[in-house]
């Protein structure tokens, strides 16, 4: 699943190309995944592009045909979503339902972008809206955890009294964007925590450290993403995990083998000496985290 970093590093590689090009053509391929209707999708075409920006995981390109009445184009990737960019779009007919393409948007320039899923399991999400606020998924979002006004003392209010394992409370986009399960992983392993840790236990020193190695995690990979096609990002990904993604693999830290608790379609991974005082965890206490 794309996080912040990744979607940070579409949002950059976007707003290199996009402002002062005009939406020329707006196609679903995959109508499922347009969850407006008002404004309609097509009244993006013949808009200039004025900037991109991300909320959380979502990307938010915003078009006008004048400066008083701006829309945007706001997309969020879920889990086996990605962006695909032309230079040069493809002329090719998109066939509905025989392809991964969910959308393509074509610029003036002759440039243009393919939104793809993979998968049976469909949850990419397009939506044109007035105001980024009119997409539910945004007016639900947390602090952005590198917003220079989310300090540590706004970190420790959102923790306090909470009877919930850590894991889950970074993995909640109510609390904080942008955080999914990859970087929820790197950072609790930075911090040598235990994801089933209860937040409201969390001690003074305990959330210094994890605020500290959340801020150095995320920004250490927003700028290994930095400039990046989307082509690399994936794979840059893979390259920087210390411990998620790895399981069976040597701790880079003290060299004990990685560990893996799953649950539904998902799964953490972890380092017992690192982390839990060499115990191992139980899959039975992780359906909590998805509270």
């Amino acid at each position: 699943m794309p996080e912040m970093p990744e979607v940070q590093g579409l949002v950059d590689y976007l707003d290199g190309r996009l402002p002062g090009l005009t939406v020329s053509r707006a196609t679903v391929a995959n109508i499922a995944a347009l969850k407006t209707y008002d404004p309609p999708l097509d009244a993006l075409v013949g808009t200039t592009v004025m900037s991109v920006s991300r909320h959380g995981k979502f990307i938010d390109i915003e078009a006008a045909a004048d400066a008083t009445a701006p829309l945007h184009l706001v997309f969020h990737l879920a889990k086996a979503g990605w962006l695909r960019w032309y230079d040069h779009l493809p002329t090719t007919i998109i066939r509905p339902g025989k392809t991964p393409i969910a959308l393509r948007i074509a610029f003036s320039d002759g440039s243009g972008f393919d939104l793809t899923e993979a998968g049976t399991k469909k949850s990419l999400a397009v939506y044109a809206a007035r105001e980024p606020a009119d997409v539910p998924g945004i007016a639900r979002l947390g602090p952005d955890p590198l917003d220079p006004a989310f300090d540590r003392e706004a970190f420790a209010a959102l923790l306090s009294g909470r009877r919930t394992q850590i894991k889950g409370v970074l993995r909640d986009q109510s609390i904080i964007a942008g955080i999914g399960n990859a970087y929820s992983d790197e950072i609790l392993h930075a911090a040598r925590m235990s994801p089933y840790a209860l937040a409201a236990n969390l001690s003074d020193e305990d959330i210094e450290t994890l605020f500290a190695a959340m801020q150095q995690t995320l920004a250490e990979a927003i700028a290994e993403a930095s400039g990046k096609p989307p082509t690399d990002l994936k794979d840059a990904k893979r390259r920087g995990m210390r411990v998620h993604g790895r399981r069976g693999g040597a701790c880079p830290v003290c060299g004990d083998e990685v560990r893996s608790v799953f649950f539904a379609d998902n799964s953490l991974e972890y380092c017992p000496t690192c982390q839990t005082g060499g115990k191992l965890l139980a899959d039975r206490r992780l359906s909590r985290l998805l509270k």
